[in-house]
């Protein structure tokens, strides 16, 4: 749960230790009530590193993991030298979330710099304090101003974890050199079904050494190994540094969970509650969103998809194609149901769109659409069928009910790609034109280009990845890791997205003029 700065109610000592036994209880999670505490070892610390997520133009929320039951301090302002302090907010980090803790700050000024530090208080005497570490994000503008963000998936996939002596996970620091606005990751923040050996072997003879733990060393089925898995990532110090600085807009696909799940037949030997509901994807989405910065929506158990708005120039649509689908691989007899998406987002997704008054409406998927797989969305050639059916009502709506400058960005194919989708090469024409983007993975195994259907007329503008002789799950040091950069210009509203590599090279660009919404008349300014 996100604790807000206007309605937080920080428990009282009193009622934390009534949730304990005995006060030998609370020395086992490393919070004893003793006077005489003074030596930094007994003191909360911060022990993952800082994030911010889920920025708009006055709100963000603030995430960090002690190593201890502890209480949260942030204060933050808009100067790192912290003279001119907006707010000083408090939450307690409890063994319940893993001694995770967010605060959802809201009345931020819009584009604005914002600093804010972090340390973590003795719970029982607020004294007693750990170090302090300083964190940054830039709120989102209320005025035509430029900005960008970049975007990926896949993180510590196929067994590539974290090894020191190749640089970690490179790709952070490179799109941390990008200096954006955000980041979007697009799913797969882990892999809770692909442990981590010690060594693997590379094909040019080389040796991969990873860093090993123990709870990442395992297919993930407890709530303590999901959680490891993303403690494991967070091992990395390009990680943590780029976390310290770019807030994360964020949503999940597969492999938070486990390979091409679904919400029904995702199950381990522990079954289904008396819900109905699988206790393994339960245990997987707690530790989602223990570990993530978003809002919480706990009333909605826990909604991943969501609009967040940045400035006048884009809002961005992030939608949840695990949790809502149905469970026949995309396969069978047409007269069963087939979703993706589900009608109640759907539903959603149509009004939010309708509604938004932005110049780019940028609609973030876990999946591409017109890449042939059976757990996506495409099934091959022809006119829509099964899943494809909601994918052409979104897009059929879109177009009559005037929604421009739509742009579709993924990952999860583990390679990078640029489709421009035109009704007149598709089997069904009833929609507008659009361009969808696929750039990953960030460090996990990369693989060939895939194979498209002409459903929605998809064209391959640019891709890149392995070629037939490096083989597939082609290792992080080859260079075939990829992330997408975007940037708006507030004078033209023109969008260029540009596909780069590990290293930050430049490997093909586009630049997208807006096109007028009748709603708001034309758009000024469009010098190219």
């Amino acid at each position: 749960m996100v604790a807000t700065i206007s309605s937080y109610a920080r428990p009282t000592r009193r009622q934390f230790l009534s949730r304990s036994a005995s006060s030998a209880a609370l020395a086992g999670i490393g919070c004893i009530a003793a006077p005489f505490l003074s030596r930094a070892a007994d003191r909360p610390n911060i022990s993952c590193g800082l994030q911010s997520g889920d920025v708009s133009s006055d709100k963000a929320v603030v995430w960090a993991r002690a190593d201890r039951a502890a209480c949260m301090q942030v204060d933050y302002a808009t100067t790192e030298s912290f003279h001119n302090i907006l707010g000083s907010r408090r939450v307690d980090a409890l063994p319940e979330s893993d001694f995770t803790a967010k605060l959802l700050l809201d009345g931020l000024p819009p584009g604005q710099d914002i600093f804010y530090r972090v340390r973590f208080d003795d719970i029982a005497d607020g004294r007693f304090a750990g170090e302090t570490q300083v964190g940054h994000f830039r709120t989102a503008p209320a005025v035509m101003r430029s900005i960008s963000f970049v975007w990926s998936g896949d993180t510590v996939g196929q067994g590539w974890g974290i090894d020191p002596a190749r640089g970690g996970l490179r790709s952070y620091r490179t799109m941390l050199d990008n200096r954006p606005d955000f980041f979007i990751h697009s799913g797969d923040h882990i892999y809770a079904d692909c442990p981590i050996e010690a060594e693997l072997k590379l094909p040019d003879g080389g040796i991969w050494r990873n860093i090993v733990t123990e709870e990442k060393s395992v297919v993930a089925h407890s709530l303590a190994q999901f959680r490891g898995n993303y403690k494991y990532n967070l091992l990395d110090d390009n990680l943590r540094a780029f976390n310290a600085q770019i807030p994360i807009l964020a949503q999940w696909d597969d492999h938070e969970v486990t390979n091409d799940w679904s919400p029904i037949g995702s199950v381990d030997e522990s079954g289904y509650d008396e819900h109905g509901v699988s206790r393994l994807v339960s245990r997987a989405r707690q530790a989602f969103h223990e570990f993530i910065p978003m809002r919480g929506q706990p009333e909605q158990g826990g909604r991943v998809y969501r609009k967040v708005e940045y400035g006048p120039l884009l809002d961005v649509f992030l939608l949840d194609m695990r949790s809502y689908r149905d469970s026949t691989w995309n396969k069978g007899d047409e007269r069963d149901p087939a979703f993706i998406l589900g009608p109640v987002q759907l539903a959603w997704l149509k009004r939010e769109l309708a509604a938004s008054n932005a110049t780019w409406k940028v609609i973030t998927a876990d999946l591409p659409i017109g890449l042939i797989s059976l757990d996506a969305i495409a099934l091959g050639d022809g006119p829509p069928s099964r899943r494809e059916h909601e994918i052409a009502d979104l897009l059929s709506f879109i177009k009559h009910a005037g929604v421009v400058n739509t742009v579709w960005l993924t990952a999860d194919m583990h390679y990078t790609a640029a489709h421009y989708y035109d009704p007149n090469r598709a089997v069904f024409q009833d929609f507008a034109p659009f361009w969808e983007f696929v750039s990953g993975p960030l460090h996990a195994g990369t693989w060939a280009p895939g194979e498209l259907d002409n459903t929605f007329g998809p064209e391959v503008r640019y891709e890149k990845g392995c070629s037939a002789t490096q083989g597939e799950n082609l290792a992080p040091c080859f260079g075939l890791q990829f992330f997408g950069h975007v940037s708006i210009d507030g004078g033209t509203e023109a969008m260029t997205v540009t596909l780069k590599d590990v290293d930050g090279r430049a490997l093909w660009s586009v630049q997208i003029p807006p096109k007028p919404d009748a709603r708001t008349g034309p758009v000024l300014s469009q010098h190219f």
